[in-house]
Order: C-alpha cells, then structure tokens, then sequence
C-alpha cells in the first residue's frame, strides 16, 4: 500500500494529466484571435497531435512503468508537464504551439498506465480507489474551465499554461521527496491473479479496447467542445468567458461526484449490468439535449456530463480485476495507446462538424458514439459481483 502523501499526489496528478490536455480548448478563442486567426474552429486541429502522443505514448510509458518502475515514471511525469505547459506559454505562432502541444501530450501520456496501477496496487477495496481518483482527474477538467477563464480575461491565454505548468513542477519535488518507494519494479513480481473462467484474454483485451475506444471517443467529444458549446447554447444570457467557465467548472464538479458513486458500486454489484446502465444513460440524454438550450440545456448538461464522467472507472476496474500488478502497466498501455490514439480524431473532427453543422450535430455525433459503446459493452461476459471485504 502507498503512503497517504503519495496517494494525494498521485490524485493530483490525475487532476494535472486532464487539466492541461484541456487549457488549450478553453482558451482557444483568445489564443486564435493572438495568432490573427477569424475562426476559433480554425486552431483546434493544431491541438491534435497533443491527444494522439497522449495515445500512442501510453505503449511506452508503461512498458517503462512495469520494467523500470512506477516511482521514476511518475517524477517524470510531473516534471514533464510543467516544463512542457511553460513551453506553451511561449508559443508565438500555431506551428510552434502545434509542437509544444505534442510534447505536452508525451509527458501526459505517462500518467494513465502508470499512476492508476501505482494507486491500486494492494488495495483492498479498488472500486472506490478508482472512484476518487476519477473524481481527482475530473475535476482537474473543472479546473481547466473555472481557472484558465479567470486567468485569460485577467491575464491572457498565457498565464492560464504558465501558472499551472509551475504548480506541476512543485508537484514534482513534493513526489520525488515523499513518494512510496519501490521494492523492485513491478514485472519482476510473481503473479497471484488467476484467469478469468470463459473468456480468452485477447478476446477481454479486444473488447476493453473497443469499449475505451469509443468512450474516449465521447469524453473528448463532451469536454474539448463543451466550452464553445455552453457559450453558443447560453448567448442569449452570457458571452462573459470567466462566467460560461464558472457555469462549465459547476458541471464537472458536480457530474463528476458521480465517479465516486460508481466506484461504491464496482466493489459490491457486477460489472456488465452496471456499466450498460450507464452508457445506455448518456445516449438518450444526449438525443434529448439536441433540442434544448438556455438554462434547460445547463441543466441537462449536469446530467449527460454525470454519465460520461461515471462511465470512466470501469476499464481500470476491469484491468484491476482481471490483470497481475505485474503487467498492469503494460496492458493499460497497450489498451490506452490504441483507445486514446484513436479517439484523438475527435478532437480534429470538432472544429469541421461545427463549423459546417452546427453543435446540435455534434451532439448527435455523440449519441452515436455512445450507442456504439453500448453495442460494444453487451459482449463483456457476465461476472458475478465481488466478494464484500
């Protein structure tokens, strides 16, 4: 078990990993206009690269994680962030943020198949662990709403990486200082999980994959546009950008509790019934909020927002269930290099479905995208519920 400084930090880091990948998607209107472009739509697919190294780095971040260990990887981590966040803030041109985006989602890459299996590694009661930690990361996408509004209207988009990337760094030192120490990495332990009866595990591992996949694909759906989409459904009361970030910031707080819910759950009912319950959710509120705006679209945003966020645990959870600590890292990896590289492309798409469509197409994009994860999910294999502790 990890020290309780080293579980607050690695909670932190989860909050730092989801903030940053989003700054830029709140600040993109100020930033375009910076950079002499008429259209914010026209900057977000320089921001692209950033989600597919997120993706694709996963693969080795947690090869490293499981061979070289968790502890080094995290240090990095930290110290990657901030200095790759400070790089931003001194962009002078789309290429160069371009660039600087990319190597940010590197460092952001490490985090997810590293500091997760770090954080549940002996625990006794998993499904909360990743219920915190989920609410941890979601509300570092609050953050990203509530603090880089206040820093762009009272200081520029520059600040709004600048001051964030200094509080990674500090994080760092607090986490080279006070983390748990490691015996020996993970992949030289001796394996106690036993496998799962009646299905392979490529077959757990390919469903997994798809299931992330698509649900990757929603949560960056959802959290890149909903800054712009919240501004465009309120115009007729507020254009104010640190207003429509503290409205946004109110709905990722409260949607994400839901996390905590869910990872309650996970410990005490299956997994299958669960999960489809929830994705089975998040599309009939999203068809439904293609035809509302105003203070009835926000209020139903709480709620769509609230099945996206609670739909995150269950991969980790299965992976927790069903994979050794001594490969969790890698299998996290493996999966997250597929699922987070592929759903990169739906940051690319926000700016051309928008701007040719308009966001009630959007969100019907979304709805797709979470019935496709529904179809997805139906082929999990029935499990009973866990063992009460």
């Amino acid at each position: 078990m990890n020290n309780r400084p080293t579980q607050f930090l690695l909670n932190i880091g989860h909050a730092i990993d989801h903030m940053f990948l989003l700054i830029f998607a709140t600040a993109v209107t100020s930033i375009a206009a910076d950079f002499g472009l008429q259209r914010w739509e026209d900057l977000m697919p320089y921001s692209v690269a950033a989600f597919f190294f997120f993706g694709i780095g996963s693969l080795p971040a947690g090869r490293l994680g499981d061979h070289w260990g968790r502890r080094p990887m995290m240090i990095l981590f930290f110290f990657g962030m901030g200095a790759s966040a400070i790089l931003v803030s001194a962009a002078a041109s789309p290429i160069q943020m371009a660039l600087a985006l990319a190597l940010l989602g590197c460092f952001a890459s490490i985090y997810h198949p590293v500091g997760i299996p770090m954080l549940v590694q002996g625990a006794t009661r998993p499904g909360w662990i990743i219920g915190v930690n989920g609410l941890a990361g979601n509300l570092g996408v609050a953050l990203a709403a509530v603090v880089t509004g206040f820093l762009v209207k009272y200081f520029g988009w520059r600040m709004a990486f600048l001051v964030p990337g200094s509080v990674s760094l500090i994080c760092g030192v607090l986490f080279a200082w006070l983390g748990s120490r490691e015996a020996m990495p993970p992949a030289r332990k001796k394996a106690t999980t036993a496998a799962l009866p009646g299905i392979s595990m490529a077959k757990l591992f390919l469903i997994m994959t798809m299931a992330a996949t698509s649900s990757s694909l929603l949560f960056n759906f959802s959290t890149s546009s909903n800054y712009e989409l919240l501004s465009d459904r309120l115009q007729r009361i507020s254009q104010d950008p640190a207003q429509i970030g503290l409205l946004l910031a109110i709905v990722y707080a409260v949607a994400s509790a839901t996390q905590l819910i869910v990872g309650h759950l996970l410990d005490r009912i299956a997994l299958k019934a669960l999960y489809l319950s929830i994705i089975a959710t998040q599309a009939v509120l999203l068809v439904v909020s293609m035809a509302l705006d105003g203070w009835s679209f926000y209020f139903l945003q709480f709620l769509f927002m609230a099945a996206v966020f609670g739909a995150i645990p269950f991969i980790d959870a299965m992976i927790v269930r069903f994979v050794d600590d001594n490969m969790r890292s890698r299998v996290s990896g493996m999966r997250l290099a597929v699922s987070f590289g592929a759903s990169s492309l739906a940051v690319w798409l926000i700016g051309p479905i928008v701007k040719q469509a308009g966001f009630t197409m959007l969100l019907a994009v979304m709805a797709g995208t979470a019935l496709l994860t529904l179809t997805i999910v139906s082929q999990l294999p029935r499990t009973p519920a866990p063992a009460k502790n």
